[in-house]
């Protein structure tokens, strides 16, 4: 029990900072601006709504995510901080859950070390700084409190929570699979009932149907570098960021806030880090399948951290980032269940002295990076600033840093700034477009022109090339070009 308190204790008070942050990046859409995620009955109203808000194109679906969101914004009147706070109390659960899980296999002080090197590893700053990280903190307890419902035999609770995580985000649909994999390396746990293993891939297969009812699958929900590729070229970015999120993992010194391009470079054919990530692929299941009678508890992190992390690789399909540190949420259950194995080792050769410290001296280190990269989340200015200056190869900063000089009016600036995101990498859409709004409205119609057709070779419906193109047909004079792209805005719902 003091253990629990003690990691309950270091998980929350980490983040006890960001209690003065404000709404940043993404918070703003879902949480802010989003009406149904400030009453609990407007967000049972909007169920049936996508997570993103129309008329963007981003769909999903979260219900279970908004009410979360609106349960907090009623409890804390709207204050950003409580949200924060809130983020913060879910990430202490998720902790406390996870030296419940791994006590079944560590010892006490083997169990609290893997614990605690879960609640600081500074990968998550991501998920519980950034208000939006909700959702992979909902998955984490549900997927927790799943396996605990399951070693007592608690099936109807193990199906509803295996529910639970779906409605929080769609990467939940694994969840009933990692529960069924620890029951399965755990000897004492009870075989499922076959009505569980029947219930669970309905339950599945009914969410699905309704996410792609609700929250569909837009091209708008593929990251620019995937639009448009074959498997071949989606695989030579999507391996590499593999390698980098175990990079992440193990050693976490080189965080950013964006792993677009060219953050992870974009390159055709195979590279050296395609192949390292590659090799990743291959230990994560030689580790799974090596250690699953010596190191259970190790052999289901390993399998755990390969499912939560699938849905978003890229290596199956195209998803809608390149890498988040935010969807490395369970995946840290990982490198904490092997440092809890090292610690156990210890324990029994070198005596407890020597694992208490080599558990304080890990622990440690990752407490200051993790507090060490809180600030880049107090604020929209402070998240910029911090990926420019840590990334300036990030075509999206630049990106973001020209909406942020344009609404300051700096016309030299923004142009500066597109210029430099489409130097970059000049396969994005949405950046090609806005640069060729940013061009029409100063101006500067051949530019314009050039910028929006090449975005609409790429992405034939993007919306704001789509509108350069209709008021530049408007001003030459061609009606019947103008009528058929304005049938097409009057189609996305997006007014001229």
């Amino acid at each position: 029990m003091k253990a629990a308190w003690l990691v309950f204790a270091v998980a929350v008070g980490l983040y006890l900072p960001t209690a003065r942050y404000g709404y940043v990046q993404d918070d703003w859409a879902i949480v802010a601006r989003n009406p149904a995620a400030h009453t609990v009955a407007a967000a049972l109203a909007a169920v049936d709504d996508p997570y993103w808000r129309r008329p963007s194109e981003a769909g999903l679906w979260r219900p279970l995510t908004i009410v979360s969101f609106a349960v907090d914004w009623t409890l804390g009147g709207g204050r950003a901080g409580w949200l924060h706070i809130a983020n913060a109390l879910w990430h202490g659960l998720a902790s406390v859950l996870v030296l419940a899980v791994l006590a079944r296999w560590l010892a006490p002080r083997a169990a609290a070390a893997a614990a605690l090197v879960f609640a600081v590893h500074p990968v998550h700053v991501e998920a519980v700084a950034g208000l939006v990280g909700r959702a992979e903190l909902l998955v984490a307890v549900a997927l927790l409190a799943g396996i605990l419902a399951a070693r007592r035999g608690w099936w109807v609770a193990v199906l509803l929570l295996a529910a639970a995580a779906m409605l929080a985000k769609e990467s939940g649909v694994v969840v009933s699979v990692a529960i069924l994999l620890y029951c399965w390396l755990d000897a004492e746990v009870a075989r499922p009932p076959v009505w569980l293993m029947a219930g669970l891939p309905i339950a599945t297969v009914g969410y699905l149907v309704l996410w792609r009812a609700v929250g569909g699958v837009a091209t708008a929900d593929v990251a620019a570098p995937f639009i448009g590729v074959t498997a071949g070229e989606r695989l030579a970015l999507a391996l590499p960021a593999v390698y980098r999120a175990a990079t992440l993992l193990v050693w976490p010194a080189d965080l950013s806030a964006d792993y677009g391009p060219q953050v992870i470079p974009v390159r055709a054919g195979v590279t050296s880090a395609a192949l390292g990530g590659l090799g990743v692929i291959v230990a994560v299941v030689a580790v799974a399948w090596r250690y699953r009678r010596r190191a259970p508890h190790v052999a289901w992190a390993a399998g755990a951290a390969a499912l939560t992390y699938l849905p978003t690789s890229n290596l199956l399909f195209p998803s809608g980032v390149v890498l988040a540190e935010r969807s490395l949420y369970v995946a840290a259950i990982l490198p904490a269940a092997a440092v809890g194995a090292i610690v156990a080792r210890l324990s029994r050769g070198a005596g407890p002295r020597a694992a208490v410290a080599v558990s304080a001296l890990v622990v440690g280190l990752l407490l200051v990076r993790a507090a060490a990269r809180l600030p880049a989340w107090r604020s929209d200015r402070a998240y910029l600033v911090t990926l420019l200056t840590e990334h300036p190869e990030s075509a999206r900063g630049h990106f973001w840093a020209a909406g942020v000089y344009g609404a300051m009016g700096d016309t030299a600036g923004t142009r500066a700034s597109y210029d430099r995101a489409i130097e970059l990498f000049d396969r994005d859409p949405y950046v090609l477009g806005a640069a060729a709004r940013f061009r029409l409205d100063r101006g500067d119609t051949v530019a314009a022109g050039v910028l929006a057709e090449r975005a609409r070779t790429i992405l034939a419906r993007e919306r704001e090339s789509l509108r350069v193109a209709y008021l530049l047909a408007q001003a030459a004079g061609d009606t019947a070009r103008a009528a058929a792209l304005a049938d097409s805005l009057r189609q996305r719902e997006s007014p001229l």
